[in-house]
Order: C-alpha cells, then sequence, then structure tokens
C-alpha cells in the first residue's frame, strides 16, 4: 500500500484517494497504546490482547502498522527526541512481526512487552524519559505495565513544526524518503500532539502524498501550489482541532464551555448570556465528543456544524462575524473566528452581582459564571488565562464559604478582599493586553517602558528592564487568542503573586 518512489525506499502511508482500511487504520490505534504497554485488556486475557493486535497488524500490513506506531507515540511523548521514538517504533514493530507470525508461540506476545516495561526501567532505557517513570518502576507485572502505559508528557505550550520551503522539502526528501517521511512524522505529530489521531492520519498522508507526487514532477512548484491548496482545509482543521483539544486538556469540558462563552461575549459585547451560553455548550460537547474519538470524521463533522450555528447567531450582532462568515468554506471561516480579536470595550450598564443567597443556591455556579461573563464583556481584552483563573477562584470561594455556618458573613468578607486587591489587577491585565492589540510591537515595548517609568520613578534600570521584559513576555504570549492554556496560567499565577496572596485573591 506504499506509493512509488523513485528510490528503493517507500513512503508508509497509503494513497489519501485509495480509502479502504480508513476505519481500520482508526481502530488499530487503539491496538497501538495495548502494544506498547498491555494496559486497558489485559485483565480480560493475554490471548485477548496478542488476537487483537496480531489482528490489526495482519490488516494493515508492517509499513503502515509501523507509520501509526510513529504517530502515536510522537504524540504521546511528544517531549521525546527523534531518536528515542524511533527506539521505541522499532521495538514495537518488532514484537508485533514476531509474536504476530504464525507458528507464533502463545507466550510470545506477553514476554516480549513484559521485556519491553524492563527496558522502560532501565537506567539506561533509549525511550522517552518521563518524570513518573521511577514511580511506575517501583511497581511489579500488570501494575507497572499499567502505570506505564498511562504516562504521557504535557503538550507542547506552541506547535513547534516549521515547514521547510518546497526546495528544501524535495532535497531531504530524494536524499532518503524513508528518513524523510519518519521524520515529518515525528516532528509534526509530536508538534500537534492534542490534535485527533484520525486528524493527524489524514494531514500527515496528504502531506507526504503531495511530497511524493511534487518532488518528482516535472513542473514542482505548480504541482506544490495545487496540493496545498487542496489539503488548506485539512491543515486548519489540524491546527485548529490541535488548539481546541489542548484547551479541553487543560481545562475539562465545564471551564472550556465557560472559556468560549468569555471569548464570544469579548468578540461580540452585543450579545447575551442567554444567546452565548447555548453555544459555548455546543463548543464544549463538541470537544468532549471528538478529542479523544477515532471516528474518523468526527471533528470535522462537528465543528462545520457548530461554526453553522454560530454564523446563524451571531453575523447579524456584528460585521466581523458577518465577514469571517462569508466564505464558502466553514473551515476558513471557523479559523478566522478563532483569529478574531476582542471588540472594543462597549458602554454597558453597571453588572449585576448576585447576592449571597444566589450564590449559595441550587444555581449558584450559574450565577457566579453569568457575573464573570459580565466582567469579561466590560473588559474584552482580560487575557483567557486570568478569566480561568478566576472561574477556578470561583467555585473555590462558593465552595469555602457556602458550606459555612454563617455563609453570608464568609461571602461578605472575601467580596471586600476581592474588590480591594483583585479589581485593580483585572484592570491592570485588560489595559496590558489592550496596549498589546492595539500597537505594533516596538511601539507597545516603548510605550510600555514609558508607562513603567512613571509608575515607578523610584526604580533602577535594571529593575525597570526585568519587569518590562516580564510584561511582555506576558502580553505576547497570553493576550492572543490562541494562548497555551497550561503555559498561561503559570504566568497569570506568577503575577498574582506579586499583587495579592493566595488567600485574599483565592487564585493561586
Amino acid at each position: 500500500m506504499g506509493l512509488p518512489l523513485p528510490h528503493p525506499g517507500r513512503l508508509p502511508l497509503p494513497h489519501p484517494g485509495r480509502r479502504r482500511g480508513g476505519s481500520s487504520t482508526m481502530r488499530a490505534a487503539l491496538a497501538l497504546l495495548l502494544l506498547l504497554a498491555a494496559a486497558d485488556a489485559l485483565h480480560r486475557g493475554k490471548a485477548y490482547v496478542r488476537d487483537k493486535v496480531c489482528q490489526e497488524y495482519r490488516t494493515l500490513g508492517k509499513e503502515n502498522f509501523r507509520t501509526l506506531t510513529i504517530i502515536d507515540n510522537s504524540r504521546k511523548y511528544s517531549n521525546g527526541t527523534f531518536e528515542e521514538i524511533s527506539h521505541l517504533v522499532r521495538e514495537i514493530v518488532s514484537l508485533a512481526e514476531k509474536c504476530c507470525a504464525h507458528g507464533a508461540d502463545p507466550s510470545c506476545y506477553d514476554d516480549g512487552s513484559t521485556a519491553l516495561s524492563d527496558k522502560s526501567c532501565r537506567a539506561d532505557s533509549p525511550f522517552p524519559a518521563h518524570p513518573g517513570t521511577a514511580e511506575c518502576c517501583a511497581q511489579a507485572g500488570l501494575e507497572r505495565k499499567l502505570c506505564l502505559a498511562a504516562l504521557r508528557h504535557p503538550p507542547q505550550p506552541l506547535p513547534r513544526y516549521l515547514q521547510p520551503s518546497d526546495r528544501e522539502l524535495c532535497q531531504a526528501f530524494r536524499r532518503d524518503p524513508r528518513e524523510f517521511a519518519d521524520r515529518f512524522l515525528y516532528e509534526y505529530s509530536s508538534s500537534y500532539s492534542q490534535a485527533p489521531l484520525p486528524v493527524l492520519v489524514g494531514s500527515t498522508r496528504t502531506f507526504l502524498s503531495m511530497v511524493s507526487t511534487c518532488c518528482i514532477s516535472s513542473a514542482p512548484t505548480p504541482c506544490f501550489l495545487k496540493e496545498k491548496m487542496e489539503r488548506k482545509a485539512l491543515s486548519l482543521l489540524t491546527l485548529t482541532s490541535n488548539r481546541i483539544c489542548s484547551r479541553f486538556s487543560a481545562y475539562g469540558k465545564d471551564k472550556v464551555s465557560f472559556s468560549y462563552l468569555t471569548s464570544l461575549a469579548q468578540k461580540v459585547p452585543s450579545a447575551s448570556f442567554e444567546e452565548l451560553l447555548p453555544l459555548a455548550e455546543d463548543a464544549a460537547e463538541l470537544s468532549a465528543q471528538c478529542c479523544d474519538s477515532l471516528a474518523e470524521d468526527c471533528m470535522q463533522k462537528k465543528l462545520l456544524e457548530h461554526t453553522t450555528k454560530v454564523c446563524t447567531a451571531l453575523s447579524g450582532r456584528d460585521g466581523r462575524f458577518a465577514d469571517c462568515c462569508r466564505g464558502k468554506n466553514l473551515m476558513e471561516n471557523h479559523f478566522c473566528i478563532l483569529a478574531m480579536l476582542p471588540a472594543p470595550a462597549p458602554q454597558l450598564p453597571e453588572a449585576y452581582e448576585p447576592t449571597n443567597k444566589e450564590l449559595c443556591g441550587k444555581e449558584g455556579a450559574l450565577h457566579a459564571t453569568r457575573f464573570l461573563f459580565e466582567q469579561a464583556r466590560r473588559r474584552p481584552c482580560l487575557p483567557d488565562a486570568v478569566l480561568a483563573k478566576l472561574y477556578d477562584s470561583s467555585g473555590k470561594l462558593r465552595a469555602g464559604c457556602c458550606s459555612t455556618k454563617d455563609p453570608s458573613a464568609c461571602l461578605d468578607c472575601k467580596r471586600k478582599r476581592i474588590a480591594a486587591e483583585l479589581f485593580p489587577f483585572l484592570e491592570k491585565a485588560h489595559q496590558l493586553c489592550g496596549l498589546y492589540h492595539r500597537l505594533p510591537f516596538l511601539d507597545f515595548k516603548k510605550r510600555l517602558r514609558e508607562i513603567l517609568a512613571q509608575a515607578e520613578p523610584e526604580a533602577g534600570p535594571e529593575h525597570l528592564e526585568q519587569l518590562l521584559e516580564q510584561r511582555v513576555s506576558f502580553a505576547s504570549t497570553c493576550c492572543l487568542p490562541d494562548a497555551p492554556p497550561l503555559l498561561c496560567a503559570a504566568k497569570v499565577s506568577s503575577e498574582l503573586g506579586q499583587v495579592c496572596n493566595e488567600e485574599s485573591c483565592l487564585l493561586g
């Protein structure tokens, strides 16, 4: 099923036009996870795991099985080196090749997977390092395998893959097609490790097909232009789904709904809570259904359905939404909406603040969410990471006060501290990001230096420069619509630590 190449090596992915075996390819992803550490299904019997793996190995063939092993383990160990992933892939494929052969000893697979887990625990292990490995290796037998199977590197804050020029692609391809394909699969899959597996498989398959077609073409340049246009929607789907699922992985379903709600509130502050909440809940449901799904078209289908709902609801509210939704390609429309910057701060009446009784009632969480929604639409440049911290602290505040003997006294005390210490921080964060959005980067940095010098006239040059770099780093990372949630959460905690203590701000 490999592509014919002008080289003895063969690219290990099927041609995108050949759809047969696609669902089998998706099912094989589960088998790969089981193969590495013999995890979830082991309690149902060793023969079940061996037979399942071998069925997929024979169905896919060695090359496609190997390809999926590279993609899946590059996703799982996204901070591993190419050499570490390559060593792991060789071991896994070798185990399948040996133990799935006709006449292989029934104990071959279990013995081999045990040896693999033992090798992972050696001091000189060639596999990707992981902070939790030592704890897993302190266990034995099935427990050790289950523990190792659960390990996964945290995702990279931002995708690091940069596509080379067409000329560089073809040079690397002609030098060694197999090496080129393996490195691309590793780099791309580790960079977009949160994208659903079916999306990654489709995206890498079409990319390698493009390279193998255009690099042997008599006219590579027009070939690449044509192929890139044809895979543009799939490229956007990979980028977009990686962002969506990174946020879902970091936040969970409820906080993802809140994050999407406040993002929409900041882009179209004229829309009401009742208008935007169903759209936010739909986005959260999409993430929950598709980020870990092996269904080949789950993410694409649900994302296009969601985009249609957003465009129908908001195009009449804001000209920028209307512009984004005007295109015929819904994937491009969704990407346009995601990249949309906050709207100018609107003139709105004072936000309703829920009573203590409402906060501690049955719908306390909804009242708190509505209040935070109102804060977000009044401060459209407030970064998502700050709002996410507010969401967490709101839950802590209600949990801490509503279970006391005197909830109202507890809440009143916290409200005073928050008003005195937290809201000034929110305003500063909003102003910082607003300045970042308005000005070109060098002008932003110059203006920020002036503001800091005026705010701290006694500070020395070194201290001012340190403050400047700290604020610039925060703004350039966390003021963006696609800001990495885990990295920015750490930056927000660091900034808050200089403003207030954990008890008074409830955000530590």
